[in-house]
């Protein structure tokens, strides 16, 4: 198959499903427009850290829940410490880009910048996270970073500043390399049978769905909306996922570490004239208000999964960044809002970098 083929087949496919139909441009809400905060004159006391060396290796590593039972909740601390050490690179990548972002949409220093997109390219053109021999906790790492970059990309590719406008081959070859991470992204997580579907499938879904804005790829915008139903679907009556409630003691942290993709795949949704917020009777909301009350007394969670909560994930504001998104599709009042403008602003690396300047910047001003 040529270069070309490959690049004319999801055009193709979009063609062939909706009968030759033109589609919009693929756009992200309308936070990821925002401008340069407020630009700064001089380099300030910013140094660009070398890049990390780009992760080309097989993609297997050890689960930090290594030897635990099917619940898969019992941290194990020695392959917990050799999955940090061997993933270090990728982290710091994620991290590295996230922050860096966030400090050029603040104060829009070129060598930030710069900075940026040196790692990215440096990793592109090495071709990195892209094998084949993976293990699960490999193909997570990959979905990961690329929710990672390809959500604080789009603050670059969107913004009203136009900073990738004189970037223009290195933005290329970034976003095609993105792209490649997406194929295997829907590859690795494709066909799974419903017992597996859980957070992981989620959190694949949203790098899918950024990436598919970031490139203009409907293609991977469908199958992003498709993960979505799925997951959504499995939300019972009374807002739980069957698939977390299993991760016993760690199941109301699960319930929350779920809505942070889900919640972003159905703002971009809208964002782009899907609407998913009533999808199987308002689910999203639903699990959004069983979370937040879990996390004010989690009796329910206990009794549902049989065991007394583990909350230590629930005491870190930064948990709750999937507040952002999910008050502006539901429209948050009362208690939530004020324990939403409580803990703001948000950060989450994963999810793309600042929340609440995406989302609610206002309420980050104030602070």
């Amino acid at each position: 198959m040529t270069a070309f083929t490959r690049t004319l087949r999801p055009a193709l496919l979009t063609l062939a499903l909706f009968g030759g139909a033109a589609h919009a441009a693929l756009v992200p809400p309308q936070g990821y427009y925002e401008g340069i905060e407020k630009l700064k004159v001089s380099d300030g006391n910013f140094r660009c850290e070398p890049a990390p060396k780009p992760y080309t290796g097989a993609l297997q590593f050890r689960s930090k829940y290594e030897g635990s039972d099917k619940a898969r909740a019992t941290l194990n601390l020695a392959s917990e410490r050799a999955f940090h050490q061997s993933t270090a690179d990728i982290t710091t990548l994620e991290k590295g880009v996230s922050k860096m972002v966030g400090q050029y949409m603040r104060d829009g220093r070129p060598a930030q910048l710069d900075c940026v997109l040196g790692w990215l390219d440096r990793w592109a053109e090495a071709d990195a996270l892209e094998s084949t021999d993976f293990n699960h906790t490999g193909k997570s790492m990959r979905k990961w970073a690329l929710g990672s970059m390809s959500g604080s990309w789009l603050r670059l590719k969107f913004s009203s500043a136009q900073p990738l406008a004189a970037h223009r081959a290195e933005a290329q070859r970034i976003e095609r390399w993105f792209a490649k991470l997406a194929e295997q992204t829907v590859r690795d997580w494709s066909d799974l049978p419903l017992e597996k579907i859980n957070n992981h499938s989620y959190w694949a879904a949203w790098s899918v769905m950024a990436t598919a804005v970031a490139t203009d790829r409907r293609d991977l915008f469908d199958w992003a909306i498709k993960q979505y139903k799925v997951g959504i679907n499995q939300i019972d009556d009374q807002g739980f996922l069957p698939n977390e409630i299993k991760r016993r003691q760690r199941a109301l942290a699960y319930h929350n570490y779920a809505l942070p993709p889900l919640a972003m795949i159905a703002s971009f949704a809208k964002a782009n004239d899907v609407d998913l917020r009533s999808e199987n009777n308002f689910a999203l909301q639903r699990l959004g208000e069983g979370v937040l009350a879990g996390a004010r007394d989690p009796v329910h969670f206990a009794e549902r999964a049989g065991v007394k909560q583990d909350l230590k994930d629930l005491k870190v504001d930064s948990k709750y960044a999937w507040l952002e998104p999910w008050c502006a599709l539901y429209q948050c009042v009362g208690d939530t809002q004020q324990r939403k403008h409580g803990m703001q602003p948000f950060n989450s690396f994963r999810m793309g970098g600042d929340m609440t300047r995406v989302y609610d910047p206002n309420a980050e001003r104030k602070k």
